[in-house]
Formats: structure tokens, sequence, C-alpha cells
């Protein structure tokens, strides 16, 4: 039989693992409020700090956005070196917490365009934190960006919801926009998620027909904490994903 084609297959099985499984926006802020959010980084995360450079690309002054941007440190030092940041994190208590924790004053205003929107901005550092479900966010509310880190946004929307993500991050991709994704591969038989199992296939089956996609890391992951979900491998797989030239 063809490899490719048992190949397949196993990946359908294992995508159909956690094809079902859904995470209700309360129990992401329900997280939040408990502080069960082992997913935070209290440094800027690795991948990024490798990968950096080709991000930039050499470019100055550029406009980041974070999907489900939690209170990662990275926005605070990609606003030190100049940048600007947007995000969009659905738990109040996340946004607070980044501009505290980085002793950051913060207003707080409205979003006329999204209705129960709010966001938290610091001029001095050009941070803007959105508070909204991420399907509400378009390109009206800010514009394209010229770079995106997208650390813990694809392996953590419910899986049935991939190719409307996918569209969402593709309308807000600039023409020269540099798309930093990080995915995880590991077995789906075994833990249910978040995060989800996202294989390099289904990155270029969401990607591949409006942007080139180069894979730049594979790096085994697995640390205590994923074995205590039963797991035996855990691969961080980072992806440099750019608008085709057309």
């Amino acid at each position: 039989m063809d490899p490719l084609v048992v190949w397949s297959g196993i990946q359908s099985r294992m995508l159909s693992a956690q094809a079902d499984r859904v995470m209700e926006n309360g129990e992401w802020e329900e997280r939040w409020q408990e502080g069960r959010i082992g997913f935070h980084q209290p440094q800027v995360h690795k991948m990024l700090e490798t990968n950096i450079d080709k991000v930039l690309a050499g470019r100055a002054h550029i406009s980041f956005f974070f999907p489900l941007c939690g209170k990662a440190v990275d926005m605070k030092w990609l606003a030190d070196m100049g940048h600007s940041v947007v995000g969009v994190e659905l738990a109040e208590k996340a946004i607070q917490q980044f501009f505290e924790e980085n002793n950051m004053t913060y207003s707080e205003e409205p979003v006329p365009s999204i209705p129960g929107a709010k966001v938290y901005r610091n001029p001095e550092r050009n941070i803007s934190l959105y508070q909204c479900d991420i399907y509400k966010f378009s390109s009206s509310v800010q514009g394209q960006f010229g770079a995106i880190w997208d650390r813990g946004s694809l392996v953590a929307i419910n899986p049935r919801d991939r190719e409307k993500y996918a569209a969402l991050i593709i309308s807000l991709m600039a023409k020269d926009c540099r798309y930093l994704l990080d995915t995880l591969l590991y077995n789906p038989e075994l833990y249910k998620g978040p995060p989800f199992f996202v294989p390099d296939e289904q990155v270029h089956s969401l990607f591949g027909s409006s942007c080139d996609i180069e894979r730049l890391l594979s790096v085994d992951a697995l640390t205590d904490r994923q074995r205590s979900w039963g797991l035996d491998y855990f691969t961080e797989n980072v992806h440099l994903i750019t608008p085709k030239s057309n």
C-alpha cells in the first residue's frame, strides 16, 4: 500500500481524536480567574527570540499582532525594541495583569465597532490590547500587520474553527507580513487538549493557497508537564508564513 495513503489515514485518525473538543469562552476566563495558566511563560519565548531576525527581516517599527495574547511578556520585549503591539484576549484579568506586572499605566475605553469590547492602551509603549472574542476582531479595527506571533493561539482555538481562524489571520496580514507560528505534535489519542495537536500538513492546507510556508525549527519540547498528561513525545514546530507575491 502507498505509504502516503497510510500516513494520510493516520493523520485523519489523529485529527478526528480532537475534532469535537470544544472549550467554551467561559472556560478560558475561568482558568485566568483561578490562575490555572500553565501555558503562560514568565520569560520571552525561546522560539521568538531565536527567530526574531527572520521575522523582522531588517525592518524597524513594525506593527505586531498577538492573537490570544494572554499576558505574554513577549509583547513588552517587542515594544521595548520600538515596535507597536496589538493583542486580542478574551480574559480581562490577563490584560490587566500584563500592564500591572510590567508596571505600565493604561487607559480603558469601549471599541465602537465591536459591541461589548474594550481596548486597554499604553500610548508610551504603543501597546493596545483588545478584550473581545477574536472572531469579532478584523482589519477594520487596527488595519493590517507587518508581523504576527502566534505561540498559543492556533493550538488553543477549537479544532473545528481552524479554517475560520486562518481566514481571519490571512485578512490581518499586510503584503510584507511575516507570521511566526508555533505548533505542537503529540499523540492526540492520549491527551484531549488544549493545547491541541496541529500537524504540518494542516498548516499547509490552512495557509498554503495564499502563503508560502517554511518550517524553521522542530524541537523536542517534552517536559514533566506533558508527561503528566500521559504523553511520551511532544514536538514543537515553528513555521514562517508569508503572503505569496502575485
